[in-house]
């Protein structure tokens, strides 16, 4: 497979594991977020991963050996585990896997390494709360332990400097073993059935403190309680303080969860969002408060009360002791350098956070855009957060009062659509805050989004999707066809088309253009809660609770590959079309490539804890964003199998501009320029007033000083008193010591001599009965060689006798044998008594000597008791004192705060009362603007009855025009037989001319030309010459000039009105744009499609009536044509005809004029089109 991801950055913290902050060195901290384990280097911002296993189901529990070079991980799958991770390997390799062995596990609540690191103690969880022992490189169980029987363990820990010594500590439990002989033996006998202990640490090697429910702090030595320290007096004031300004009740004491010990003392929880530092008295054993540390509010939050609500879970310290860093149980980590702490002794210190702030509720909206870096997320935290992947940070983020269920940013990064359970709400992204810009009546929307060109947005409300414009916020389309709630809806690259899945099991394509459903795929078994479109926009890809990925062509299910049991929940295609990323409901990611194969084949990753809720891919193919029910962000990068990026088409570059507000921009330059003259003024005043207190400090120390020296010599005098009076005092006890242990020593050299002298009397003793006894063996020696050599022939007859005499004298050497063992008992008695003696002796001065030391211990005794009563009554007076003087401090403290809420009061009443008086003025503006829209549109309603009259009245008078130019046409007609008559004539008179020289035959054509055209009716007789023939002509010229007159008029009077027509159409442009560019929207295709139509429309109309115009002026010519030529006769015909040549050379000029203004006017028109064609630009 050619693509990976590899997780890059992660946002969030599991907050439900055990000891879940760790540190690894001085600038890295180890802690959980989903199934994975962060290394994050505080300094470099740089994150390594330590994978959980798979098929987890969660983690429990974190611990760190003393070395630092191992990680204990308590995880369960179908049994309980707890794998060890060697932190030294580069990739974190995995050392032993420890389960319970026979005995059946559910979960190993906390852990904790030894000493030296080779032992490993896991408290099992209930109902029998066993404890294992490990040596955890040979996976060998040491010894286990039932602790108890009634409630939880909440921490376990080894002595930190004797690996046989465990303490345990839970509800109604307190418990310290020793392991010797392959158990774990008791050695306290403290009663705890009241108590809840949360937390213990030790502070030596034979004192444990122990922090309770109840706000309780108990020290424990060798077993035994030293003492305890009630922390909810101290907290009691200021609790009482903040319930006054609190909805909620005072329920719950201050809680004593967590405690870590440093060289100097220990830091621990007192209660919601607070850590106190104690810190070592001159007296043996005992702490004294120093410093107080709280969780900072949040800046953007609305319910201040729940950072300070936040239990402290976990507290660390780094190993040079200057940094403490601290996890809450809302998923949020915390640092501060012990140093600043210092500094602030009189004060109140405040954490930092030691990333970012994180999501600590399920994240429900996700969405990217294409201009910035930028990612959205949306919770049931009530906060909206923009991250930046690739600096890693934490650019905006705001709470609101209701829960956010969706989120889209818009493809220019300025703008964002958030869904909450109220509206739906559009807003800016300005430089510091979010800014609600537009509210939509849209109740719960689960599912949001933007087209890609941005001009575009779908809301999915319910089972139904309306889409709005981004330009007006109108409703463009609602579609509607799902039958139950739409889980997603997804744009195609180039907006023509949406996909939308619900959970009816349908999948739908919708055209957006036109609001029809183009394709369907219904599956009523699977409710689908994913889908993604390929990049052509022809494939769909959709998962479900049937455990698949549906492959969609056409309506049709191409392929469907089976996820084994395991829900997908989200899917998501790369721009590039090779790779799917699927989500899962157990928190893993899966990588398939596409096209998919027969088998199932796919690379799965360990990222969330919880079921995968959103899932992105950035619009350059390089990052991959999930987001989980645990809160947990993951931002994952595309890589190749090399470990390389994906090659970009083109290199993708972002946009640096940022939104900010006019108004909040003018006052911060005002401010800054007040502040510098402040601190200008403040500057000098501080110049002027330091070097007044130069004065009046240089008088004060020298004052001081001499002061000072002068104690210091009479210091100095009573430390020379003191320091004779100790050198006799300790001369003289040295003397006495000097004169007992010289008379101890006299009395024991004399003891040890006389025993010395004793012993040797009898060794001497001793040596002779030995020379004794060698002389007499000797003796007889000799004499039975001598008698060998003698009677060495008589032997056999002697034999008897001497075997009877050897027998003799066998039992007198064997008398004589006893005789020297019963002398060497007698000897071995008589020094054991006179040891015994000596002993005794010893024993008795010794005892005499204890006797005076154990007399003189009890009177220091008896007198360090009356010094530490003293003490204590002094202790208690000072901390009445103390006491008093905190309650002093705190009631000052609270007038002040109570003044500084009146002040704050106050000028949030005159803040409000000034946005009142802007939002009067702004209303009074959009009313003015109303009216005058209003005045507008009547005047425009007005126009409209007038064209429609005007409209009217060009109607009637068309009709009588239609009548004239079809009596006109009959008259055409008759003109053009006419005229056919007239060209016949002239052909046969041109055939008579030939025969003019012939006159016989001229006449007979003649006279047949005759007989052809001339009919019998046609003759009349003519009672003499016509003489009114020139005055006819004369009368019909001038009625046919007149008639010609007046078609100009009326031609030249419907062109006026044309072009009355088209200025006003220019002028309803004019208006229109105009509005367009004070609302700063665009107009819609469909509204210009309208506009464009009804232009063409005007355009037929006005070549329709140019044809009439034309059709008159011809009809003219031929009607004038046909009257000379009827009447005049060929001299007439010459003057007619010219004239009707310049009538129609006028009528022509017009004619080219108005086809020149219907040539513009297509062009205009065509402008228009074209402009309105091309896809809008966006925001």
């Amino acid at each position: 497979m050619a693509t990976v991801a590899a997780p890059s950055h992660v946002f969030g913290l599991r907050a439900g594991v055990k000891n879940n902050l760790l540190y690894l060195d001085e600038q890295t901290i180890i802690f959980p977020c989903g199934n994975n384990c962060v290394r994050y280097n505080i300094d470099q911002k740089f994150q390594r991963f330590i994978p959980g296993t798979e098929r987890s189901q969660g983690m429990h529990a974190l611990a760190i050996s003393t070395n630092r070079r191992y990680l204990a991980v308590s995880e369960c799958r179908e049994k309980a585990t707890i794998t060890v991770f060697d932190l030294e390997q580069e990739q974190n390799r995995r050392r032993k896997v420890l389960t319970g062995g026979e005995m059946v596990v559910d979960e190993f609540v906390c852990m904790a390494f030894s000493p030296d690191s080779k032992y490993l103690i896991g408290q099992a969880g209930g109902p029998d709360w066993t404890l294992f022992l490990w040596m955890w490189e040979k996976k060998k169980v040491m010894a286990t332990v039932n602790i108890s029987n009634n409630g939880p363990i909440n921490q376990v820990s080894f002595n930190p400097q004797d690996n046989s010594k465990i303490c345990v500590s839970g509800k109604g439990v307190f418990k310290i073993f020793h392991y010797a002989g392959e158990t774990l033996k008791q050695t306290n006998a403290f009663k705890t059935d009241s108590h809840n202990f949360l937390c213990h640490t030790w502070m030596t090697t034979e004192q444990v403190l122990a922090g309770t429910e109840t706000g309780q702090l108990m020290m424990f030595e060798s077993g035994r309680l030293r003492w305890e320290i009630n922390v909810t007096s101290v907290q009691k004031t200021e609790s009482e303080s903040k319930q006054q300004y609190s909805d909620e009740p005072f329920s719950a004491l201050p809680q004593v969860t967590a405690i870590v010990s440093y060289s100097n003392g220990f830091a621990c929880s007192m209660g919601q969002g607070t850590v106190c530092l104690f810190e070592k008295t001159e007296k043996a054993d005992l702490y004294k408060k120093t410093r107080v540390i709280k969780i900072p509010p949040k800046r953007f939050s609305n319910d201040l009360s729940l950072t300070e609500k936040q239990k402290i879970s976990t507290l660390c310290i780094s190993p040079s002791e200057e940094t403490l860093v601290a996890s809450t149980d809302l998923g949020q980590l915390y640092s501060i350098h012990l140093s600043i702490a210092e500094l602030q002794k009189g004060e109140c210190a405040y954490f930092e956070y030691l990333s970012h702030s994180f999501h600590n509720n399920i994240i429900t909206g996700l969405s990217t855009c294409i201009r910035k870096p930028l990612i959205a997320t949306s919770s049931l935290d009530r906060s909206v957060r923009i991250w930046n992947f690739e600096t890693n940070v934490l650019e905006l983020y705001k709470e609101f009062q209701e829960e956010a269920y969706s989120v889209a940013l818009h493809p220019t990064g300025l703008y964002i659509l958030v869904g909450f359970s109220d509206k739906l709400r559009l807003m800016t992204l300005l430089m510091d805050d979010i800014k609600i810009f537009k509210e939509f009546t849209i109740r719960n929307c689960r599912e949001c989004t933007f087209s890609h060109g941005g001009h575009l947005f779908a809301a999915v409300n319910g089972n139904v999707i309306n889409i709005y414009s981004t330009i007006t916020f109108e409703e463009i389309l609602n579609l509607k066809g799902h039958n139950e709630k739409v889980q997603a809806v997804a744009f195609s690259l180039n907006d023509s088309c949406l996909v939308s899945c619900g959970m009816d099991g349908a999948v739908y394509e919708w055209n957006t253009l036109s609001g029809t459903r183009e394709s369907e795929s219904i599956l009523k078994t699977c409710s689908y809660t994913g889908v993604a479109i390929s990049p052509d926009a022809k494939t769909f890809f959709a998962v479900g609770t049937d455990c698949s990925l549906k492959e969609i062509h056409n309506s049709q299910i191409l392929k469907e590959m089976s996820s084994r049991d395991v829900v997908c929940t989200t899917v998501a295609l790369s721009r590039s079309g090779r790779t799917i990323f699927i989500g899962t409901s157990t928190g893993t990611l899966r990588v398939i490539k596409y096209p998919l194969m027969i088998q199932n084949d796919w690379i799965e990753y360990q990222a969330h804890a919880g079921p995968i809720t959103k899932m992105v891919i950035t619009f350059d193919d390089q990052f991959l964003i999930t987001v989980s029910e645990d809160g947990c962000l993951f931002i994952w990068k595309i890589i190749d199998k090399e470990g390389q990026g994906l090659k970009r088409e083109k290199e993708l570059i972002y946009s640096e501009e940022i939104l900010t507000n006019k108004l909040d921009f003018d006052e911060k330059s005002k401010m800054l320029l007040e502040l510098n003259a402040k601190v200008e003024e403040l500057q000098e005043d501080n110049k002027c007033q330091l070097s007044l207190k130069d004065t009046e400090y240089n008088k004060k120390i020298n004052e001081l000083s001499e002061k000072c020296m002068q104690q210091i010599i009479s210091l100095n005098a009573e430390k020379e008193v003191l320091k004779k009076e100790k050198d006799n005092q300790q001369e003289a006890h040295n003397k006495a010591i000097s004169d007992i242990l010289e008379r101890h020593d006299k009395e024991l050299h004399d003891m040890e001599s006389s025993n010395n002298q004793k012993l040797m009397l009898e060794y001497e003793k001793y040596q002779e009965l030995q020379l004794k006894l060698h002389n007499v063996q000797q003796e007889y020696e000799q004499q039975l060689h001598s008698m060998e050599e003698s009677k060495t022939q008589a032997l056999e007859d002697m034999m008897q006798s001497y075997e009877a005499k050897m027998e003799e004298k066998m039992i007198l050497v064997n008398q004589y044998q006893d005789e020297s063992q019963q002398r060497f008992k007698e000897f071995e008695e008589h020094i054991r008594q006179e040891e015994e003696d000596t002993d005794a002796e010893i024993h008795d001065i010794r005892m005499k000597y204890e006797q005076n030391l154990r007399e003189e211990k009890k009177a220091h005794s008896k007198l360090k008791v009356e010094l530490d009563t003293t003490k204590k009554r002094f202790h208690d007076l000072q901390r009445e004192i103390e006491n008093g003087n905190l309650e002093i401090e705190k009631l000052k403290q609270e007038v002040q705060r109570l003044q500084a809420v009146i002040k704050s009061l106050e000028n949030d009443i005159t803040g409000l009362k000034t946005a009142i008086q802007n939002r009067d003025g702004i209303i009074q503006d959009k009313e003015k603007n109303i009216f005058q829209l209003k005045k507008k549109n009547d005047t425009l309603n007005k126009t409209l009855e007038v064209m429609e009259f005007r409209a009217e009245y060009m109607q009637e008078q068309i009709e009588p025009k239609e009548n004239e130019i079809q009596q006109q046409k009959d008259q055409m007609v008759e003109v053009q037989d006419t005229g056919v008559l007239v060209q016949r004539f002239k052909g046969d008179l041109y055939k008579c001319v030939k025969y003019i020289q012939d006159p016989q035959r001229l006449k007979e054509n003649i006279q047949e030309l005759y007989k052809k055209y001339v009919q019998p009716s046609d003759v009349v007789e003519k009672p003499g010459e016509d003489t009114d023939v020139p005055k006819e002509n004369s009368r019909h010229r001038e009625h046919y000039e007149n008639v010609i007159i007046k078609l100009k008029k009326q031609l030249s009077r419907d062109t006026n009105i044309f072009q009355a027509k088209n200025t006003k159409l220019m002028k309803k442009k004019e208006k229109h744009e105009r509005l367009e560019r004070l609302e700063g929207e665009q107009i819609d295709n469909v509204t210009l499609m309208k506009e464009i139509n009804d232009l063409r429309q005007e355009l037929h109309t006005v070549r329709m009536q140019l044809r009439s115009f034309e059709s008159q002026s011809s009809l003219n010519k031929h009607i004038k044509g046909s009257a000379n030529t009827k009447d005049l006769g060929t001299d007439s015909a010459g003057r007619t005809s010219l004239m009707m040549q310049q009538n129609f050379e006028e009528t022509e000029k017009v004619i080219q004029v108005q086809r020149m203004e219907i040539q513009r006017l297509k062009q205009k028109i065509l402008s228009q089109t074209s402009s309105s064609r091309t896809k809008l630009p966006p925001l």
